[in-house]
């Protein structure tokens, strides 16, 4: 179906100046019901252009044969950023008539959401590494220095010999300073297509995190609490949860190229 973002008063004015028909808004939402067709909230997704989508399908075209082996062998790493006072559209308040400002049914939020801060994390079948606090702007040389050599390189080594970094395509990740040093590290990097997070197994690792974090009451009360909280959730996440989401890459491998390289409902 085109024009899915079409509202209804978009076709009645588009039908009436093609074909001189006037009908109401509400006789088009009516017929588009009968066909089942309700107005939902879009799933957003990163833009994808021919190019992405043919990068998307050839690599898993070449990785959809891999067996949970060798899959076991990936770090799979991404940076995710958590607010103080996360914009939730879902909470909702029991109250009466007339109560809209009554003690206890207003939310307080800070003016400009408290701040919030940005974390970068690894994780295989085998172990996940802390949560590293990202500071500032993070450039390759802080990459190298402070991530690769103490966090990612022993993180490989425990895995073993034949273990592979996944990472995407930021900046940091691909300065000629790290470039260097991945190849006299010895690192085995896997070529990663751009604009997939519903490729990396890591991105429901954010989520099962937020919905952790959101669990606690009160909620935290500064952004030093929040990072402790984060990384005590980080580590109190099964074991068995990560090996699930890893243990999804061949269907993420199977569904991508069904949707041409677009997305999936990962």
């Amino acid at each position: 179906m085109q024009q899915r973002m079409a509202t209804s008063n978009n076709i009645r004015q588009r039908l009436q100046a093609t074909t001189n028909t006037v009908v109401s808004g509400q006789t088009i939402r009516n017929r588009l019901h009968n066909f089942g067709l309700r107005a939902r909230r879009p799933v957003r997704g990163t833009t994808l252009t021919a190019n992405h989508r043919a990068a998307r399908r050839a690599w898993c075209t070449q990785h959809v044969r891999w067996q949970r082996q060798q899959w076991a062998q990936v770090l799979f790493t991404d940076e995710s950023r958590f607010c103080l006072e996360p914009a939730d559209g879902r909470i909702r308040v029991w109250r009466r008539r007339g109560e809209r400002f009554a003690e206890g049914a207003v939310l307080e939020r800070q003016r400009f959401g408290g701040g919030s801060v940005m974390v970068l994390g690894w994780i295989s079948t085998r172990l996940r590494t802390p949560l590293y606090h990202v500071v500032g702007n993070l450039t390759g040389v802080r990459y190298q220095n402070e991530i690769l050599q103490p966090l990612v390189v022993p993180a490989l080594q425990a895995i073993g010999p034949r273990a592979i970094l996944q990472d995407d395509n930021a900046l940091p990740h691909r300065s000629a300073g790290v470039n260097t040093f991945i190849q006299q590290a010895r690192v085995n990097r896997m070529l990663w297509p751009a604009n997939s997070p519903d490729l990396n197994p890591i991105e429901h690792m954010w989520d099962e995190l937020c919905r952790r974090v959101q669990q606690h009451h009160p909620p935290p009360a500064n952004l030093g609490q929040l990072l402790q909280w984060l990384q005590q959730e980080w580590n109190g996440v099964p074991r068995a949860f990560i090996c699930n989401l890893i243990h999804s890459m061949r269907q993420r491998c199977v569904q991508c190229p069904a949707h041409n390289g677009g997305h999936t409902r990962y």
